[in-house]
């Protein structure tokens, strides 16, 4: 019933800019805050970005701070994630969640940097 759907994700060019985005339903997506993350093989999911519900506070992962910016459309329900100057090491599989209490995950996006 809860769905989050990732998509956006593709191959760029190192520097270049992508922008994701992640559906979400089956909840009141306005009442909660959400997080981005992502994950490669073999690794630990790593947190990318937090966003609060009403999108006024944000907080960013160290190795993204000043890159990437998170930011929401509740009317939407929709979550994005700007992502600027990006770099080889941001080659992931990106997700989406819900801050509190995390739900399924979803299927997530590919994004591939090359250099």
């Amino acid at each position: 019933q809860v769905q989050l759907v990732e998509s956006g994700g593709g191959l760029v060019q190192s520097g270049g800019s992508l922008t994701l985005s992640c559906a979400a339903s089956g909840f009141t997506f306005s009442s909660h805050g959400m997080s981005w993350y992502r994950r490669t093989p073999g690794k630990e999911r790593e947190l990318v970005a937090r966003i609060d519900n009403t999108g006024g506070s944000t907080n960013y992962g160290d190795s993204v701070k000043g890159r990437f910016t998170i930011y929401r459309d509740n009317f939407k329900n929709t979550l994005y994630l700007q992502m600027n100057s990006l770099k080889p090491e941001d080659t992931a599989v990106y997700f989406c969640n819900r801050e509190r209490f995390l739900v399924d995950w979803g299927q997530g996006t590919q994004v591939t940097v090359s250099s």
